[in-house]
């Protein structure tokens, strides 16, 4: 039997009677649910006596049972039916620990996958909760332990085929695009949440081999990745954190180890964003030896240039020029290379390590070695890295006001405020933050009080 929440109420006499209105017997109504709950990826047993304790005893099943109940019972009056109809109001509201689950078995994974999904669209999801870097322990020591599950073959509704695979492939690639230009708070990049839950989730439940399925799962988490990412770039850190966790778990589903590799630096970025510099190196550097011996020489590189910025905000110049020059040297492994590489790396090349050089060295109060490392990056298309353009002067900006070069820095603060202003990015507006406390020095003159008015009323950043 599944588990239901053991706190008894009161009889639930408004669920009794909207089954009553219904027509649909105890029985029936606990079939359906389970079979509801079996297409949404999750395993029930529900019996006519559930049902009876859920209205005579007031007893509410876990999430999301409460959801599939009502839509059982809409089913049979043909409306919807909300949560407080049925007297379960207070389920609609998934408890906090929600997605951060890190299963070993397969077919729980894509439980708790499926379950985060369809909540975190929820206005009122973790409310209150905030980014915890000890959640990533469980989920990073237990890919550590085991990146690749042996079988990915599954068993159960229709059949998965590769338009399918097509299909959130090329979802994936129109995120990426958008993320790029307009930042994680455009629509585009948004919809991401509605994909996995709408189209991949149910595609989750269905049969497919063991070759479709390392696709699918493999597809499935960078889609996850890409939510978690777009959330981070948007600020919402608690959803980003539960996303990259579960795009962890359904990269070791899909046996793709590279995958695993650079969403775990990815959540390196992550807790070093948030302050977690020393806990970054330690996920870049696991992330690196785990996947060494088969992921490419590009994701290698990508691995060892984050834990080279985590070693600068930790402020050990010596660890990270160590771990630049052995991302430098991957790359130059990589463009000599005939092995193709994932498309979702193709962004990482000599102009990006390049760039995030000038931001590592920045970091360090090495404005001579940032600017030096400046030069080197070539010029990225605002078109199309729109974001990242924006990021990029802001930070060239700090390097030169760290010379006391005011005018210089000035000017590009001002070109990454009139980009920036068209992008919804809530880290690149902490780039920006950067620069303002920079200017500190200066706060008195007119031409710095100008900038800090324009950041304001342009970024809504406070002066």
């Amino acid at each position: 039997m599944a588990s239901t929440a053991r706190r008894t109420r009161p009889p639930n006499m408004d669920l009794a009677r909207l089954i009553e209105a219904s027509g649909a017997s105890h029985k029936a109504l606990a079939h359906r649910v389970n079979q509801l709950a079996r297409t949404a990826g999750t395993r029930t047993d529900y019996s006519h006596t559930s049902v009876a304790n859920w209205c005579r005893r007031g007893m509410t099943p876990k999430w999301p049972v409460p959801k599939l109940l009502a839509q059982a019972i809409g089913e049979r009056l043909g409306r919807p039916v909300e949560l407080a109809e049925i007297g379960m109001d207070e389920a609609g509201t998934p408890v906090a620990e929600v997605g951060l689950d890190f299963p070993r078995e397969p077919s729980d994974a894509v439980r708790v996958a499926t379950s985060f999904w369809s909540a975190v669209n929820r206005r009122d999801f973790l409310t209150g909760s905030g980014f915890a870097a000890s959640a990533f322990t469980t989920p990073v020591t237990r890919w550590l332990v085991t990146p690749a599950d042996e079988t990915a073959g599954h068993s159960g509704g229709r059949q998965v085929g590769r338009t399918d695979l097509v299909e959130l492939r090329e979802a994936a690639d129109d995120a990426r695009r958008w993320d790029s230009k307009y930042g994680g708070g455009s629509w585009k990049a948004t919809s991401v949440t509605a994909c996995l839950e709408h189209r991949a989730a149910p595609l989750l439940s269905g049969s497919f081999s063991d070759g479709v399925g390392r696709q699918l799962f493999s597809v499935t988490a960078e889609l996850s990745r890409l939510a978690g990412w777009t959330a981070f770039d948007r600020g919402q850190h608690p959803v980003a954190q539960r996303h990259f966790i579960q795009a962890l778990r359904l990269a070791r589903a899909g046996g793709d180890v590279p995958l695993g590799c650079y969403v775990l630096t990815t959540m390196a970025m992550q807790s070093l964003m948030r302050g977690f510099a020393g806990e970054a190196v330690d996920m870049a550097q696991g992330a690196f030896e785990r996947a060494k011996s088969r992921a490419t020489p590009r994701v290698l590189a990508f691995a060892k240039l984050i834990e080279a910025r985590a070693h600068a905000r930790a402020g050990d110049a010596r660890a990270a020029s160590r771990a630049l020059s052995a991302s430098e040297s991957f790359l130059g492994r990589a463009d000599d290379s005939t092995t193709d590489e994932p498309s979702w790396i193709d962004f990482y090349h000599h102009a990006r390590l390049s760039a995030d050089a000038t931001e590592i060295f920045r970091d360090l109060r090495n404005p001579r070695a940032a600017l030096a490392w400046n030069q080197q990056a070539t010029a990225m298309s605002q078109g199309a890295f729109t974001r990242s353009v924006g990021m990029r002067l802001a930070i060239v900006g700090t390097a030169h006001l760290q010379t006391r070069d005011l005018d210089r820095g000035l000017e590009l603060g001002n070109r990454s405020v009139d980009i920036l202003a068209g992008v919804r990015s809530s880290r690149a507006l902490d780039y920006v933050r950067e620069f303002k406390a920079a200017l500190t020095p200066w706060h008195r003159e007119p031409s710095v009080r100008a900038f800090l008015r324009r950041a304001h009323e342009d970024l809504g950043i406070t002066a």
